[in-house]
């Protein structure tokens, strides 16, 4: 009877000692699945953790950090580092576009808009006020770039605009023109193209090769690139010159060619070109007379032949001997001068072997005894000649202060 007095009782402290026993392992396992542990739970795979940020790294540094890892962990890994080259040299279409500068005028043409058409001239910051837009920058653009610039900045004001761009007047540029023409420096431009330029420096000489004629150009972000072109095969081939355009502060090199190279090139087709020098100049030490030595300056086209010297000259048949005409030429390369002796009779009888093509200052020697009294001269000449201009020095020399060398043998000066 007592047992079941205290029987509730017992049932209430039982209960109560399962609970108190039972409800540690309960919240252990409810915080083991909400994974407020380290430890995996039970059944489940081990996975990595991730790594705990620094807190002395940037969220933007810490962005960079975890895409090198995820590159690092993929199959491809971080590219290599020859991958990362040079930027692309533009194609010579894109080297050859016009690029607006300070002077370029245009007229900008926007349909269904007239008021908003307008005809404007670059300011010295390279900008043209655009109806509603204001001050525009367009420098360094691109006809085509300048037209979506201008659309660009209209499309805040207007649905969808619809611009032309016309360049109606380029301005003057100037150019640095080096190498083998005839006067190198700087030149203005009214019409910036290559070919123009050529012939404003005086066109090439007859040691330009025309094959690889260098542009330097620097862009206005900083970047310098250098293009060739190839004027010479165009000419070869009987095809337009290319219309290559220049910019202003563009450097122009037209290189040497070399001694290699003279055999697959043609220098007469180069020599009558509008690209060559128009004119060249030869000397003339004709002794056919009873002057003594003269030396004249002879005039002639660039292409010109030894027989069109020749007949141009008309010695007399008389006193001078013909069949041993001295051709004297200085050569850059040696730094000397160069005898060859020709044949004039040959020559004017169809003997091509004995007609040269003619070079800017050659020198010619006509007359009796006198080749071989100016080749001796030559030979003794110890010293090199600097240039071209001591090469002619001396032969105004020979004839300045020596007049027993321009007379016939057993004359004196009394005559």
């Amino acid at each position: 009877m007592i047992f079941s007095r205290f029987r509730p009782i017992a049932f209430s402290l039982a209960s109560f000692y399962t609970a108190w026993s039972t409800l540690p392992i309960a919240i252990l396992l409810w915080l083991a699945q909400a994974g407020l542990f380290g430890l995996p739970a039970v059944g489940q795979a081990e996975t990595q953790t991730e790594p705990i940020p620094s807190p002395n790294i940037s969220p933007s540094q810490q962005l960079l950090e975890d895409a090198r890892q995820r590159l690092i962990e993929s199959p491809e890994g971080l590219p290599e580092a020859e991958e990362f080259g040079q930027p692309a040299v533009p194609s010579n279409d894109e080297f050859n576009q016009y690029r607006l500068g300070p002077g370029d005028s245009i007229f900008v043409n926007v349909l269904r808009f007239a008021d908003l058409s307008f005809q404007g001239t670059l300011d010295l910051e390279g900008n043209v006020i655009v109806p509603l837009a204001g001050a525009l920058s367009l420098e360094g653009l691109t006809v085509e770039q300048a037209r979506q610039q201008i659309r660009t900045a209209l499309d805040r004001f207007v649905i969808d605009p619809q611009v032309d761009v016309v360049l109606i007047a380029q301005r003057s540029v100037q150019v640095t023109i080096l190498g083998e023409v005839v006067r190198p420096g700087l030149y203005p431009l009214q019409s910036p193209q290559l070919a123009t330029a050529l012939v404003s420096a005086g066109g090439t000489t007859g040691l330009a090769d025309l094959r690889m004629v260098r542009i330097r150009r620097s862009f206005t972000n900083g970047e310098t690139v250098e293009q060739e072109f190839d004027l010479f095969t165009p000419l070869r081939d009987a095809v337009a010159v290319p219309n290559i355009q220049l910019t202003d502060g563009d450097i122009i090199v037209v290189p040497t060619l070399t001694e290699a190279d003279r055999q697959d090139y043609d220098r007469a087709l180069i020599a009558r070109s509008t690209l060559a020098q128009q004119q060249i100049n030869i000397r003339v030490v004709n002794y056919a007379g009873t002057r003594g030595g003269v030396i004249g300056n002879l005039a002639l086209p660039n292409g010109s032949s030894f027989v069109d010297a020749l007949t141009t000259i008309s010695p007399s048949l008389d006193s001078a001997d013909l069949r041993n005409i001295a051709l004297i030429r200085f050569d850059v390369e040696q730094g000397r001068a160069v005898s060859q002796e020709v044949n004039g009779r040959d020559a004017l009888r169809g003997d091509f072997s004995q007609n040269p093509m003619l070079e800017n200052n050659d020198v010619i020697i006509i007359g009796r005894n006198l080749v071989a009294r100016i080749t001796y001269a030559l030979n003794t000449f110890t010293q090199p000649f600097r240039d071209v201009l001591g090469f002619l020095l001396f032969f105004d020399s020979l004839v300045n202060s020596a007049d027993n060398l321009f007379r016939p043998s057993g004359s004196s000066s009394d005559e």
